[in-house]
């Protein structure tokens, strides 16, 4: 079932658009070279066929994880003996690039440089953290984004009616379907994995054969519906109520059922501040780092990160003191208590503003003891108003006593 032509690849309509790299590689006969990143089953190899297939140039795939130097050479080698003698050019790819150390991937530099192959070399990892410079800054760089649900049901569809897949001998259930681009996760080439092993079984592809096919439970979840939403707030209240295996037990049902784990992660970032605040400010950090993994890396890796962020999340000492001082702070500006910032905290650095008294008698913080000064920072309107009262929790108590201390110095009592 992979595409022959540009038109038969399903997503990525932001790389096959007319006028773009990709089309121009396939329409003209110039080399170039290329890197494709983007998750498993996205469609890398796909493209690196479609372009070799549609310009009739000779196809050479080599694969990082069993390639060494020499086979590199030797391709190189090849592929310039075969233009000298025919003029035909080669397309010399290198799937999992990332995996190649810094002398294979020098050893692609001539090639690169004097365009000897039609470089593509594909990558699931960060190819400004995997690749040398030099390889680099001499390719574009193209990056694949998951497949979406709609694109993996095209596909699977494609499948059952194509004469080249399954051509009509099965029937395929609705449900089943869903089922299938569920525990696809993107992946086309897992979606087609899996509908050839319910096929094997059965003609007509119910949920059932397919979890028999698949050796997966179907987990009742739709994204859009009210599983959605259950699941989740049922989620967000383990880690509040500090129940880590509960919140294990929903981050597990969302991740096989298909949910998009950077919407998974949005949610332990933002629960971050919003539930445990400065009781744990390390917190915010651990969510933080789990949610650019999971974009550095995807399923199914970034489950451990996921799971990480939530038993520290869910162990945490807990805190709305945050999300309650931002929210009395923004009620009052709404409600008009705005007022004049003060004459002495103006910006002083433009012409004129001297005259206008901006910045005098502003008192610089740093020049006096423990970086301190008695002065008026907030406007007359809202001086003896209070926002962040913290708890007694896990790290906010000592963050507590210092600030009642320092409110206390700077309001006078």
């Amino acid at each position: 079932m992979r595409p022959r032509t540009l038109d038969e690849v399903v997503g990525q309509r932001h790389l096959l658009e007319s006028s773009t790299p990709l089309r121009r590689l396939v329409e003209s006969e110039a080399p170039m070279s290329l890197f494709l990143w983007g998750p498993p089953g996205t469609g890398k190899t796909t493209l690196a066929y479609v372009v070799s297939n549609v310009t009739k140039r000779r196809f050479v795939e080599i694969s990082a994880v069993s390639a060494g130097v020499k086979d590199v050479r030797a391709a190189i080698d090849n592929a310039r003996r075969e233009l000298g003698m025919t003029g035909r050019q080669t397309v010399l790819f290198v799937d999992e690039v990332h995996r190649f150390n810094k002398a294979q991937q020098d050893a692609l530099l001539p090639a690169v440089e004097n365009r000897w192959v039609t470089f593509i070399g594909a990558t699931t990892e960060n190819p400004f953290f995997s690749v040398i410079s030099p390889l680099l800054s001499r390719s574009l760089l193209l990056t694949l984004e998951s497949l979406t649900d709609d694109d993996i049901r095209a596909v699977l569809e494609r499948a059952v009616a194509d004469p080249r897949g399954l051509d009509g001998r099965v029937t395929l259930a609705p449900e089943a379907l869903d089922h299938l681009v569920r525990l696809a996760g993107g992946d086309a080439r897992r979606s087609l994995t899996y509908l050839e092993a319910a096929a094997l079984l059965a003609d007509d592809i119910t949920v059932e054969v397919v979890e028999k096919a698949v050796d997966k439970a179907a987990v009742r979840y739709d994204r859009q519906g009210d599983q959605h939403y259950d699941v989740i707030s049922a989620f967000i209240k383990s880690m509040r109520g500090s129940d880590a295996d509960a919140a294990l037990h929903y981050l597990a049902r969302m991740i096989e059922a298909g949910e998009d784990p950077r919407f998974i992660a949005r949610r332990i970032v933002i629960f971050a501040s919003e539930d445990v605040g400065m009781a744990d400010p390390t917190c915010l950090q651990t969510a933080v780092a789990a949610a650019q993994a999971v974009q550095l890396i995807g399923l199914p890796e970034g489950q451990i990160n996921l799971a990480h962020a939530v038993i520290h999340c869910a162990l945490a000492p807990k805190s709305n003191a945050v999300v309650k001082a931002i929210g009395a702070a923004i009620g009052d500006v709404r409600r008009g208590l705005i007022g004049q910032v003060p004459g002495h905290l103006r910006d002083a650095h433009y012409p004129g503003a001297a005259k206008l008294g901006h910045g005098e008698g502003y008192k610089y913080p740093h020049d006096f003891e423990h970086g301190l000064v008695r002065q008026d920072y907030a406007p007359e309107q809202i001086r003896d108003r209070r926002y962040y009262e913290p708890t007694r929790h896990g790290a906010e108590a000592p963050v507590a006593d210092r600030w009642s201390k320092i409110r206390d110095f700077l309001r006078g009592s």
